[in-house]
């Protein structure tokens, strides 16, 4: 189009020039340069007139895009408006429920409590009136070493990973016959749990791990203690103020004496468990749970609680880690976590991991690739009993066995 015009103009100025030289008179080369300068008035006239076309254009264009970005300021604004009053609403209406559940959880917890206790009541009264001839039996020979002093503490080392250093030692409570044969847990724990020995039992446990930390301590070993303690014990209202006043006298040695607990009595507590822990705890102690049948552990849950160390059998622990859609822990961090990470995890919360049971070398190499702490097992060591002369000198006195009072 702009070539035809361009022609059109040329041809007006030939024209022009033409005229002038054939009715005017005028020589040739001023027609022709008269012809040329109307070409060119006529071209700049175009292009004048073109690039106004176009600056107004471009002005509506721009107009029209301003009026576009105020309204899609406004809805943005009406978007955030309404976003702000349903996350107001969406906080109060779960605020509301929360509150709701944990009252309903605190009465659904007492309830629990309550029957829990009347179901043990009933149990315990049936087990005192159907005892067969062998749990007497038992019950005798359990009475007989207690009586007699002839329960031992063997130990098994914990040790740091990957350097095998011994950290810590798990104490387990051996029973022995007259002729000095070992009663084996299976043998007589049901049995002294029906009776009300556990107290008594774990009191004497743990007046020999006692002495065993002080002695450890004295050579400048920082080594500390797991010790067994039993659900009954925490709860048992003769035994626990008993145990609770013996760790008050040794409460220096917090920080070396960790007592453990089953994973899964930890998870069922009753009232009476949780307030024995919080007492034990408030004189700086610490516990551990093992026997954890997964990873999905509460982390703040148990920090809240003084759980400070979580075991679980190495072996079902690499193939939880392994398994990228694996239980997790329950922490602040919501996504779920690689394997590698879940160690850390659990430091932030204070909990240490422990890889028990492990049996063979392969697989603390699979362990190491986790960054787990710490390692238990037959590999690194089985447990073993206390020297004989560290076993008297660490037996408790008469005054002791006395003041756990009679026990059949």
């Amino acid at each position: 189009m702009i070539g035809i015009l361009f022609i059109f103009y040329v041809a007006l100025g030939a024209a022009l020039g033409l005229g002038l030289y054939t009715y005017a008179g005028v020589g040739i080369p001023l027609s022709v340069g008269l012809g040329a300068v109307l070409t060119v008035i006529l071209g700049q006239l175009h292009l004048l007139i073109a690039h106004v076309s176009k600056s107004a254009e471009t002005d509506e264009k721009m107009e029209r895009l301003e009026r576009a970005q105020v309204n899609t300021r406004e809805r943005m604004d009406m978007v955030e408006a309404r976003a702000e009053s349903v996350e107001s609403t969406l906080k109060h209406e779960l605020t509301e429920r929360r509150d709701a559940l944990v009252s309903e959880m605190r009465q659904l917890e007492g309830l629990i409590d309550r029957l829990s206790k009347s179901f043990e009541t009933k149990l315990e009264e049936t087990a005192v009136n159907e005892v067969r001839p062998q749990e007497d039996a038992v019950l005798r020979t359990v009475k007989d070493a207690l009586h007699d002093g002839r329960v031992d503490l063997h130990l098994q080392p914990i040790v740091s990973l990957p350097q095998r250093r011994v950290a810590f030692y798990e104490g387990f409570t051996r029973l022995r016959r007259p002729d000095g044969s070992l009663i084996l847990p299976a043998e007589f724990l049901d049995a002294a749990r029906r009776a009300r020995l556990m107290g008594v039992i774990d009191n004497m446990m743990l007046f020999r791990c006692v002495q065993i930390v002080r002695r450890l301590s004295e050579r400048d070993r920082r080594v500390g203690v797991f010790c067994n303690i039993s659900a009954n014990s925490l709860t048992d209202p003769y035994f626990f103020p008993q145990f609770l006043e013996f760790m008050r006298e040794n409460r220096d040695l917090a920080g070396a004496l960790i007592f453990e607990i089953p994973a899964d009595r930890f998870e069922n507590r009753s009232r009476e468990m949780r307030e024995g822990m919080e007492k034990l705890t408030a004189l700086g102690f610490r516990f551990s749970i093992d026997h954890a049948s997964d990873l999905s552990v509460d982390l703040p849950r148990l920090q809240d609680a003084g759980v400070r160390f979580v075991k679980m059998n190495g072996g079902e622990l690499i193939e939880q880690l392994r398994d990228p859609n694996g239980p997790r822990p329950v922490s602040n961090v919501h996504r779920q976590l690689d394997g590698d990470e879940v160690s850390a995890v659990c430091s932030r919360f204070g909990v240490t991991l422990i890889a028990e049971k492990l049996e063979e070398e392969v697989s603390v190499v699979e362990i190491l690739e986790y960054d787990i702490p710490y390692g238990q097992g037959h590999v690194f060591g089985a447990p073993k009993p206390i020297k004989s002369s560290l076993m008297e000198a660490t037996a408790p006195p008469a005054e002791f066995i006395a003041k756990l009072g009679a026990f059949g």
